[in-house]
């Protein structure tokens, strides 16, 4: 657990009284204004641990639509090699190790490595320290399945063409790549969007079949806790 500065007197918050969404924008508005577009995780998880802010993704279980394609899908890991990316605090990694697949599950914050390990620890996933975009080079097509949820759209949007690329390398010849993302209309331009999240266009899901990665399954359905507001969910194939 991350100890609080002793110098820092911000109270602690009630997690009840706090827009998780408000701070999180908070903390990656003045990371960008460092022109560190990535170190405002490692501030959100940190100040979690402290009291002072609460992960507006952590769901305290996988989310829906990844235990819905599971239900559906029946994937088995047995033998295989799985890497769940932005690992946050590991529930998804969990559903995954379940399933049989020898899992690594990474995320740019210390802190939410070490709350991933201590939320579950008799975890059967390897939890590590790793940066989307600039990850291990033995990582490059390793994996026979790869799941990203909500990590490229928290990047901003110059970063996404990049990070989108990373992901689909992890995926070797005859792996799947499994893609969770908040849906955002082609015609909203780029400019209108405040994040995080920068939503994904259907072009930035396409974006992901690059090379010999296909997409194969597509849904786009509402958020349960906002109809107005639709999420992605897309299936890839590396032939």
């Amino acid at each position: 657990m991350t100890d609080r500065d002793p110098e820092d007197t911000s109270p602690a918050v009630d997690p009840q009284s706090v827009d998780p969404d408000v701070a999180a924008r908070r903390f990656a508005h003045e990371s960008l204004e460092k022109d560190d577009p990535t170190g405002w995780f490692e501030q959100l998880y940190s100040s979690a641990e402290d009291g002072r802010a609460v992960v507006p993704w952590d769901r305290g279980g996988a989310h829906p639509l990844l235990s819905d394609w599971v239900q559906t899908a029946e994937p088995d890991g047995t033998g295989k090699q799985a890497l769940v990316v932005g690992a946050g605090t590991g529930w998804d990694a969990e559903l995954v190790a379940d399933l049989g697949y020898e899992t690594i599950a990474f995320d740019i914050s210390p802190t939410a490595i070490e709350s991933a390990k201590r939320t579950h620890p008799n975890t059967k996933a390897t939890y590590q320290t790793a940066d989307l975009l600039n990850p291990p080079a033995d990582w490059h097509r390793a994996f026979d399945l790869v799941v990203e949820i909500y990590t490229v759209q928290a990047l901003p949007i110059a970063l996404q063409a990049e990070a989108t690329k990373r992901v689909g390398e992890f995926v070797r010849v005859g792996g799947s790549l499994l893609v969770i993302a908040a849906a955002r209309d082609d015609e909203v331009p780029d400019s209108a969007v405040e994040g995080p999240p920068w939503p994904l266009t259907r072009a930035g899901i396409d974006a992901f079949a690059i090379d010999d990665l296909r997409l194969i399954q597509l849904d786009r359905s509402p958020s349960p806790n906002d109809p107005t507001l639709y999420r992605w969910r897309a299936e890839y194939l590396r032939d």
